[in-house]
């Protein structure tokens, strides 16, 4: 059976994409931790991250790395968080959230629930500060 991300990833559930290759993708969360909380994940079903082969391991930091620029490009944070929890959905993922203080990674503080403006916002910042940077 499918993960909800794979759904996510093959159309048959909404998502707001700012990212898609071959090997990832990168959407919105829609229970932010903070606006701008961007999921990094496999193409690829795979549960835990120490399964994930190393190139692979090292594409999904590349893609969270440039998303990343583009959220500090975007908000300005005091930083940009990365984690892998891995606990709610069966299916390697990485959040890059911007973050003012370690609270911002607490997922007791998610918002419940987005606006489609919110998120249509988020990625547009997002983009916009994608095509700011380098290709590489």
């Amino acid at each position: 059976m499918p993960t909800i991300f794979t759904r996510i990833i093959e159309g048959d559930l909404p998502g707001t994409f700012v990212w898609r290759d071959d090997r990832c993708v990168a959407f919105l969360s829609v229970n932010p931790l903070r606006p701008g909380h961007t999921l990094v994940v496999p193409i690829a079903e795979i549960d835990h991250w120490l399964d994930c082969p190393g190139d692979l391991r090292d594409h999904l930091f590349e893609v969270a790395q440039r998303i990343g620029k583009a959220i500090e490009h975007a908000w300005q944070p005091e930083r940009v968080g990365l984690m892998i929890a891995g606990l709610e959905v069966p299916h390697l993922h990485i959040h890059v959230v911007p973050i003012w203080g370690v609270h911002d990674l607490d997922f007791a503080n998610a918002a419940r629930s987005v606006t489609r403006e919110e998120l249509d916002d988020a990625a547009s910042r997002i983009t916009e500060g994608l095509s700011q940077l380098p290709r590489s």
